[in-house]
């Protein structure tokens, strides 16, 4: 019989394994704070980095210029055309945008994938861009500009075009958020509700928009946000006529190029603006969505 004795767990003395434990323990706990630490001062860095240009602007914002006239006529003509522009860009979205983002999220068709690309398309590209291909399509002597010429109408350089371009950058923004929306209703509602003897339609208003409704409002919101903010888009197709197509943010950079602090105070104002709207949006976010009714 061998007797030779075989190394177990057992014939490990006590103790020896207990110290190594201990010291990996300490080294990941170390580890843990490194990474903690680390964590924080790129926290502090970035909301330094974010924040120290806005206290600069406001700082250095002389607000008394708001009491002189020709601040007061800047503000007042490009204020109203920038929001009755964004609001109208703003409705169109919802009322074109919805039937699409219902559409793309519930059927499945030929092309679909490809649709969704093309919507997507404007998020990514240069607004500057965008603004170059709408003055070729539409403008005098676009593909289909010139014959719009023929009939006496004329987009480019009109309070259409600053619409036109703001519906083209903003809208994705709303429609993609319709479509997940859309897309995350449980269908075990919709079919009860079918099965309650309620048709498409009355379920679209009694079940589907209800549970939508502050996804839809947040996707308008950060439309509108995006909308008045436009500037490489409009300013290539609607260029920047004062009291005809220059909205606010074009009337921060022509305002600077003349009167720095004329400009300043332009650009506080517009971030007042930017701070609301995100606030808005952040509120229809955090709210709880509404029970369906059928």
């Amino acid at each position: 019989m061998d007797m030779r004795l075989q190394p177990t767990d057992d014939c490990e003395p006590r103790g020896v394994g207990e110290p190594r434990n201990a010291l990996g323990h300490a080294g990941r706990r170390s580890l843990s704070h490194l990474l903690s630490l680390g964590g924080v001062l790129l926290t502090i860095a970035l909301t330094a980095f974010l924040v120290l240009p806005l206290v600069a602007l406001v700082m250095r914002a002389p607000l008394r210029m708001l009491k002189t006239a020709e601040c007061c006529s800047i503000v007042r003509e490009a204020m109203t055309l920038s929001m009755t522009t964004s609001l109208l860009t703003t409705l169109l979205a919802f009322v074109i945008g919805t039937p699409v983002a219902y559409i793309i999220a519930t059927r499945k068709f030929l092309g679909r994938r490809w649709l969704e690309l093309l919507i997507e398309l404007p998020l990514t590209l240069p607004p500057v861009v965008a603004g170059v291909a709408l003055i070729l399509a539409f403008g005098r002597r676009g593909l289909v500009g010139q014959y719009l010429s023929v009939l006496g109408i004329e987009l480019s350089f009109t309070q259409v075009a600053v619409v036109m371009a703001q519906f083209m950058v903003a809208s994705p923004h709303y429609i993609k958020t319709a479509i997940a929306a859309f897309q995350s209703v449980p269908q075990e509602l919709v079919q009860a509700s079918r099965t309650l003897g309620a048709g498409p339609t009355r379920t679209l208003f009694k079940v589907t928009l209800p549970l939508c409704r502050n996804a839809l409002l947040a996707g308008l919101a950060l439309t509108w946000a995006r909308a008045i903010g436009e500037f490489g888009a409009t300013i290539m197709f609607a260029g920047n006529f004062p009291g005809r197509t220059q909205t606010m943010p074009l009337a921060v950079m022509s305002t600077m190029q003349q009167n720095l602090h004329a400009g300043i105070v332009l650009a506080v104002i517009m971030l007042v603006v930017c701070l609301t709207s995100l606030a808005v949006i952040r509120r229809l976010l955090a709210r709880h969505l509404p029970s369906p009714s059928l």
